[in-house]
């Protein structure tokens, strides 16, 4: 397919700045995928459309303060943001400032305004002690160019523990409102350091709405997806099939995997909170059967990278429901959802959407595709 296919123009007022509160106050519009209908609610309502014994699986992944902020010896100032750890002390980034080359050192500073987390946490979430404000001196070193631009980084020590006072939570680049909460930009389940990007679709839950689906009947599982800063690069190559899918940590965990299975027996749903979601699962089913185009019922445990590209076309074996926001044009995101939905009702869902005013992207809307 034509990645000009998966394009749109979208307004800019329409792409939402700041969260709303509450975040289950957000809309929600459910498409029903066998009779095309399409409903528009409030996402508090989304019990109407879940049953006794329904799995809802989300993604835990905490989003980690990536942006590092600091100088060269020379006095140039740089900004540094993590991607992906490749050794204990190295790292793939990208950099802004001048002349960035290896061998260049940055001496990292602690910022005078951070956008972290806060010590604070829901009951879904771990608590963290208070920061070590001694020794958080930290150098950076250049080592190697990317064939994309960015920089392969070496740092003089462990960077993990040093991020909540050093570091800032990333935003995405739409956003241009400042985060008067930073645990806005994290779901109340988050546990998992590792993200530089939110699972976007599960930042609509509050514990409230978690206690009261599972009092209906319906149980939550969670997997664990690190969203890397591809997420929201558009696709560039002119065929789908041509571009080359950028790969993720992943893990299924036993007790979801039995869950899942547990949940097939019984004929009920397997619904998944965000594309993340949706990737881990599929990227198990895979392994689980022999037939691509069969459902698989037994998902097995696994951890690893994936780099599963879902397109149109694509024969979904493990999740039943998706729940996710609205996404960019071109995006890998867009066409999984897609593949899901089928391409002419989605195209149908994103028009209603835009015509009744709905909020797109990460702090916006979302779609409940049964």
């Amino acid at each position: 397919m034509k990645t000009a296919e998966f394009d749109y123009e979208l307004p800019l007022e329409m792409i939402a700045q700041t969260p709303i509160e509450p975040r289950d106050g957000s809309r929600l519009l459910v498409l029903d995928r066998r009779g095309g209908e399409i409903t528009h609610r409030h996402f508090r309502d989304i019990g109407e459309y879940l049953r006794p014994g329904d799995l809802l699986v989300a993604n835990d992944s905490r989003v980690i303060p990536a942006r590092l902020l600091g100088r060269k010896e020379t006095g140039g100032r740089v900004e540094v943001f993590l991607l992906k750890r490749l050794q204990e002390r190295t790292w793939q980034t990208l950099v802004r400032g001048k002349r960035l080359r290896p061998g260049t050192r940055i001496e990292i500073q602690r910022p005078e305004s951070r956008n972290h987390a806060s010590q604070e946490h829901t009951p879904h979430t771990t608590r963290h002690s208070k920061p070590e404000t001694r020794n958080t001196s930290l150098t950076a070193t250049i080592v190697a160019e990317t064939d994309d631009g960015g920089r392969v980084v070496e740092f003089d020590r462990a960077v993990e523990p040093l991020l909540d006072e050093l570091g800032i939570v990333p935003l995405p680049p739409y956003i241009h409102e400042p985060l008067a909460d930073p645990e806005r930009y994290q779901t109340v389940y988050a546990r998992m350091q590792g993200s530089v990007a939110a699972p976007t679709a599960g930042l609509h839950f509050t514990a409230a709405l978690i206690d009261h689906l599972q009092v209906q009947g319906i149980r939550f599982a969670f997997v664990t997806l690190h969203v890397g800063l591809d997420t929201f690069r558009p696709v560039k190559t002119e065929r789908i099939e041509d571009h080359p899918m950028h790969s993720e940590w992943a893990e299924l965990p036993p007790e979801t995997a039995e869950a899942i299975t547990q949940t097939k027996a019984a004929g009920c749903r397997v619904a998944a909170v965000g594309t993340t979601a949706v990737r881990v699962l599929e990227t198990s089913a895979r392994f689980s059967v022999d037939d691509p185009k069969l459902e698989t019922r037994n998902l097995e445990p696994s951890r690893g990278w994936t780099d599963l590209f879902i397109t149109p076309g694509y024969h979904f074996c493990a999740v039943d429901a998706m729940i996710t926001n609205f996404h960019l044009p071109r995006s890998t995101l867009l066409m999984l959802v897609a593949a899901f939905a089928g391409k002419e009702l989605m195209d149908r869902a994103y028009h209603e959407a835009m015509t009744k005013g709905y909020r797109f992207y990460s702090f916006g809307d979302a779609m409940f595709i049964l």
